[in-house]
């Protein structure tokens, strides 16, 4: 069987029992586990089911705005996050960089450095250090998922693990100190965690819009995030909560 015949099968399996776990696809269609996540994962990306740890469900996930539109959220705070970020790196660092606007900021910042080694699974980031010819950019493989122009899935999460980062900077779609670090997609979110497996420490870039809010999926809790770049508009009571956790507060002005 073709892989798209396999996945349109998957597709109408999940819609007509409402959910279906990797290993009851596995047996009837007659094929691995390791297959079967792989197409789910391709078929999440594409909003045709919503992943699940083990499985997945009918319907779509939290929808996510686009990129062109994120970008003008908040654009002035993103760029004095990216600012204040770009300090915590020094030349010669290797760092991961993960999606998002604010990450792309740091990436912007970051091109005038030297000896740098970016490990990264956005385009937008890659992007920046096109014409940086002192540093060495290295993107993973993986499944496009558009509304963050970033490679996502296991092809990507393979890359990270195999390196060892000085910093990992994420974003993500809200972080408060209960809850921590989230995102609506579960894919996005084992990729973000790969991300921050990667580093010695973990950078949260996150403007302040994102302060207090919650997504579906935790990507990490609060107090395994070693910084937090925000801007000054960010809740009071929240910065308190994550700095009580033991999270360094730098606050772009």
């Amino acid at each position: 069987m073709i892989a798209a015949q396999r996945r349109n099968l998957i597709v109408e399996i999940v819609r007509a029992d409402g959910a279906a776990s990797i290993a009851s696809l596995a047996k009837r269609l007659d094929t691995s586990p390791v297959t079967i996540r792989r197409d789910l994962d391709h078929l999440d990306s594409l909003g045709l089911i919503a992943r699940t740890h083990g499985g997945a469900v009918a319907g779509t996930p939290q929808p996510e705005s686009p990129y062109t539109e994120k970008v003008t959220q908040a654009a002035t705070e993103k760029l004095a996050i990216g600012r204040l970020a770009a300090t915590l790196v020094h030349d010669g660092d290797v760092v991961a960089i993960g999606p998002g606007t604010t990450t792309e900021a740091l990436a912007l910042e970051l091109r005038l450095r030297t000896d740098l080694t970016v490990v990264t699974n956005s385009l937008p980031v890659a992007q920046a250090f096109v014409d940086s010819r002192d540093n060495q950019v290295i993107m993973t493989g993986g499944t496009l998922r558009g509304p963050i122009r970033a490679l996502v899935g296991e092809a990507a999460a393979r890359t990270f693990r195999a390196v060892h980062a000085d910093l990992a900077f994420l974003s993500g779609n809200g972080l408060d100190a209960e809850f921590g670090l989230s995102t609506p997609n579960l894919t996005v979110a084992d990729t973000d965690r790969s991300i921050a497996a990667s580093g010695r420490e973990i950078v949260v870039l996150a403007d302040h819009t994102k302060i207090g809010a919650r997504t579906a999926i935790q990507t990490l809790p609060a107090d395994a995030i070693a910084h937090l770049v925000t801007d000054a508009g960010a809740r009071g009571t929240e910065l308190d909560g994550l700095g009580r956790l033991g999270v360094s507060l730098h606050i772009a002005s």
